[in-house]
């Protein structure tokens, strides 16, 4: 003990001198953890010094938690009791010895102690909570720091400690977890020791109908304890006539708006009592007051759900006349509450809510309160060469799933006057023909071709804009698109077209000229006969010369030899121009893949 007395005076942290302090105690067997007896043996140890120090702080007349503390100039010294609390919770969390002694001590601290006393231990207890809750000690002390608050709450006033005591149960509520069985009710006891007092005999000098006043207070019998109408059927029904004398004075006298506002219902909570004021003097006031009647029908509509809670025995349902009668007077208490004032339909959905919620409490306490907290879910580490699954996006690319965002964030971005317009095509190809420069030095994994974005659109705009560069895609690749304004001389002429391929091409858009100027002109004659007119869309002159001809004749003329002869000349020529048209626009064609345009043809004087 001596030792110890030492160890509480020793200065810096526990980590330090605890461990050698025990093992100089007890001369343990092994170095770091006790044996049972030797736990045992060090309890008893603490236990009497603790006991000692409480003594000594009694007669000298500090408080527990403050003796032995000492101020000087530089630093705060602790109090010997919570020194020595550090050094055993100490020793516990790093488990060299029993995990349940701290608690022990705690609970033979508050015993020992007055409730003034108490309330700066259970302070202690509060800083310390992060550490007494972990797993490894609340195992082992949990039911003693359960037992040693429930007998704090015992000894303490509900009426004037209402603060230490909320402080006790907001401890538990934060200790032990949701589903902790022994904070739950799991046989659904009423307190039945929650007596409503009110008067047996009738007041001299008061005029009430004390009748009624019996029989309003006697409704809390029952709802005290609900398990006896069920039991027993007379019971069942003196509580019915009773509840239908009180929803008939109700119903006989209803509220008005004007006394559900002058109750302000806002301010409840600053003057809620949890017991009700009996006294019969009262009962006329209390039947104008909305709230009380809202707390005397909630009753009612708890004990009705109650009885209907599903779950129960055969034994234990109710019978089919009774739950008629349930069924009848839960409508009539929904009505009443419906018709409270202020805001009464809101007030019954509201209380119907939480009904239907409570149902969810009662069938979790009746399955054995399974424990409803999941684990947190542990990653699994991929393996080396394990093949990665594709990211799947919402839209089917990273891009169109970005630009979706971006429409979400920005609903006027599809209106706004200053957003990227479409360039043009010289301005889009002109960061790929740079790349193509080989003194760029570009290396081929930053190349502009090798990203399937950037082309794609580019082919877009080409196959809009550019139709003889979106051509060369088939035999010259992306790199083949760019126009070739763009590229150096050295480069163009790669992507250029050859002379015996702008032969060919020629003399094949020649040949189709041809064709399609005859078909015009066949075309072209029966419509002039028939409207008089002699221009076409082309500018030959060959049907306007035909007509000329054919006048003579419609008027009753023949024609000579040389007018057929001309006629036949004219149309050669008219045949020769056609063809130097298509001639021209062969080499237009030409001059255009070649980047230049040919200035030799004049369609105007063909024409």
């Amino acid at each position: 003990m001596e030792v110890f007395k030492r160890a509480i005076l020793q200065p810096g942290p526990p980590e330090s001198f605890a461990l050698q302090t025990v093992q100089e105690v007890i001369k343990p067997q092994r170095q770091t953890k006790l044996a049972q007896d030797e736990n045992q043996f060090l309890e008893n140890i603490l236990r009497m010094l603790l006991q000692e120090l409480v003594s000594s702080a009694v007669q000298s007349g500090e408080q527990i938690m403050q003796y032995g503390q000492s101020m000087d100039d530089s630093e705060t010294t602790q109090g010997h009791i919570p020194r020595l609390l550090d050094i055993v919770l100490y020793l516990c969390e790093k488990e060299h010895v029993e995990c349940g002694m701290i608690f022990q001590l705690l609970e033979d601290l508050t015993e020992m102690s007055t409730m003034k006393n108490c309330k700066d231990i259970f302070g202690y207890i509060e800083s310390k909570q992060d550490i007494l809750g972990k797993q490894e000690l609340f195992a082992r002390g949990k039911l003693v720091m359960l037992r040693t608050c429930n007998q704090l709450l015992r000894r303490l006033s509900k009426a004037s400690d209402v603060v230490f005591c909320g402080r006790i149960l907001t401890f538990l509520a934060h200790f032990f977890p949701l589903s902790e069985r022994s904070a739950l009710n799991i046989k659904g006891v009423f307190n039945t020791s929650n007596e409503t007092k009110y008067e047996k005999e009738p007041p001299e000098g008061i005029s009430i109908d004390f009748n009624f006043y019996k029989t309003f207070w006697s409704l809390q019998e029952y709802f005290s304890n609900p398990t006896s109408l069920s039991l027993a059927p007379t019971k069942w029904q003196k509580f019915t006539s009773s509840l239908m004398v009180v929803m008939d004075t109700f119903e006989a006298q209803p509220l008005s708006d004007e006394e559900g506002d002058a109750n302000n219902l806002e301010d409840e909570s600053a003057n809620f009592s949890i017991k009700y004021l009996t006294s019969s003097k009262l009962m006329g006031l209390e039947l104008k007051d909305p709230s009380f009647r809202r707390h005397i029908l909630v009753q009612c509509l708890i004990l009705f759900d109650y009885l209907k809670a599903p779950g129960k025995g055969d034994k234990d349902l109710p019978s089919e006349s009774m739950k008629e009668e349930i069924k009848s007077c839960e409508e009539r208490v929904r009505k009443l509450l419906e018709l409270t004032p202020p805001r009464g339909r809101a007030f019954l959905h509201k209380i119907e809510h939480i009904l239907e919620r409570e149902k969810n409490w009662f069938w979790w306490k009746r399955d054995g309160c399974p424990p409803y907290e999941k684990q947190p879910m542990e990653k699994k580490a991929v393996q080396d060469g394990a093949k990665k699954r594709r990211p799947r996006y919402r839209l089917g690319n990273k891009e169109l799933s970005q630009l979706w965002r971006w429409a979400d964030q920005n609903p006027n971005a599809l209106t706004d006057p200053q957003r990227v317009q479409t360039p043009s095509i010289m301005e889009y190809w002109k960061p790929l023909a740079e790349d193509m420069d080989p003194s760029a030095g570009i290396e081929a994994e930053y190349h502009r071709k090798s990203n399937r974005v950037y082309c794609w659109k580019g082919l877009r705009f080409s196959a809009r804009q550019d139709l003889e560069g979106f051509s060369r895609f088939t035999d010259h690749g992306i790199e083949g698109v760019v126009p070739l304004e763009l590229l150096p001389p050295d480069i163009r002429s790669k992507y250029q077209a050859k002379p015996n391929d702008r032969a060919k091409r020629a003399k094949k858009e020649e040949t189709k000229g041809t064709l399609h100027h005859v078909e015009e002109n066949q075309i072209a004659a029966p419509a002039t006969e028939a409207d008089g007119e002699g221009l076409r869309a082309d500018g030959s002159t060959a049907p306007m010369e035909l007509d000329a001809i054919a006048v003579p004749a419609a008027q009753g003329g023949t024609p000579t030899p040389d007018d057929l002869q001309k006629q036949s000349s004219d149309t050669d020529v008219g045949q020769e121009a056609g063809q130097l048209e298509a001639d021209a626009e062969g080499e237009v064609e030409a001059g255009m893949i070649d980047g230049e345009t040919d200035a030799d043809v004049d369609l105007e004087a063909v024409g």
